[in-house]
């Protein structure tokens, strides 16, 4: 007598719910312990956080300033520190026993002359700063892309700063709590809890190309306070640029475009990708360094959309001829030269910055008017 071993229609109804019910709880294990840090725009409730480092601002004789120089008539630290006297001083920024941390692009295992990280100089000369101004702990930190390690020591950041008394700081896991942003797109993610409660926050990006938001400086370089799975971020990366830039309001922001990497970005690793152009902006306004900063690559701002999603939550403007502009112009022959940037109305901004950002690679460019 043969038994019929085909399971009956409610047993595959029973089997099948199962395996749904399964499969769905896989899905939730695998999102609460896989999945840190996530795309949850619809979870997404309340007035979005912010973390103000910027403190009360006594105010300074700018708040927008370049510093540049002809190649090797002066060094990254000179311009460093011309460029933050221009604003006022570091006390305008720094008051006594602050707790700060200085955020360089530490991102990748890279050397100086590959130009894909902040140069150790310029962080260097802002330790310094910030030390002699009176804070009582000065940390340099970042999350890396590649191992840290070899980041930090490649890039040559972490002796330099070493050497002058910082405290540099790696990134480890403990050091990360998962917060809700309430961003468009960042809402529930690890952020480095170094970065987020020291009392005051020095932004030190290296201006430079990169392929998917075309350029990155000031206002993306706050990639590097999240922790988990960051690169899923990329499917909409002008949003979570903008998001990260309401998160995070830096105390100072000052632009490392002492070589600056022109193509591949934003790893590089050809020397021949970068250019030398000994500029130094320093300014209180994120958008405005960017919307400058990405002139140093040939790039025009309204060419990236996360400047104009900057300015339309009010994190800063991408005119910065409204900042009382300072220029520093420093020369072969020894000359140091500082001027009020005064660009009328009917200028586009972006043809003055080209101008002043090109003035001493092309010698042909006609410069801005200035006062």
């Amino acid at each position: 007598m043969t038994v019929d071993q085909r399971p009956s229609r409610r047993e595959i109804v029973t089997r099948s719910a199962y395996a749904a019910g399964a499969l769905a709880a896989s899905a939730l294990v695998a999102r609460r312990f896989y999945d840190q840090g996530g795309w949850q725009t619809r979870l997404a409730a309340g007035r979005r956080e912010v973390r103000d480092f910027r403190g009360r601002d006594p105010g300074g004789p700018s708040d927008f300033v370049v510093a540049h120089s002809e190649i090797d008539a002066s060094t990254p630290t000179a311009l460093v520190r011309r460029a933050v006297e221009a604003m006022g001083g570091m006390r305008r920024f720094i008051s006594n026993g602050d707790r700060v941390v200085i955020k360089p692009n530490i991102g990748w295992d890279r050397t100086p002359l590959q130009a894909a990280n902040s140069n150790p100089e310029v962080v260097a000369a802002i330790v310094e700063l910030v030390r002699a101004a009176g804070a009582s702990d000065v940390v340099v930190t970042d999350a890396s892309c590649n191992d840290p390690a070899r980041c930090f020591q490649r890039s040559g950041i972490w002796t330099r700063a070493h050497r002058v008394g910082a405290r540099v700081v790696l990134p480890a896991d403990h050091r990360f709590r998962t917060m809700r942003l309430r961003g468009e797109i960042l809402d529930e993610w690890p952020v480095y809890r170094t970065l987020v409660e020291a009392d005051k926050v020095i932004n030190v990006p290296v201006a430079k190309h990169h392929n998917l938001a075309k350029y990155t400086a000031a206002m993306k370089n706050w990639y590097g306070v999240l922790g988990g799975r960051r690169n899923r971020l990329h499917q909409s990366i002008d949003v979570s640029v903008a998001d990260l830039a309401t998160f995070m309001r830096p105390t100072l922001t000052i632009v490392d475009g002492i070589r600056v990497l022109l193509r591949n970005g934003p790893q590089g690793g050809n020397v021949d990708d970068t250019r030398r152009m000994d500029t130094i902006i320093a300014t209180v306004d994120q958008v405005a360094a960017d919307a400058f900063g990405c002139t140093l690559i040939g790039q025009r701002p309204e060419n990236l959309p996360y400047l104009r999603m900057g300015q339309e939550r009010g994190i800063g403007t991408a005119d910065w001829r409204t900042l009382r502009p300072r220029e520093l112009a420093l020369y072969a022959d020894g000359r140091e030269e500082h001027h009020a940037l005064l660009v009328p109305l009917d200028t586009d901004p972006v043809d003055a910055a080209f101008a002043l950002s090109q003035h001493f690679v092309d010698q042909a460019t006609t410069r801005v008017v200035l006062a």
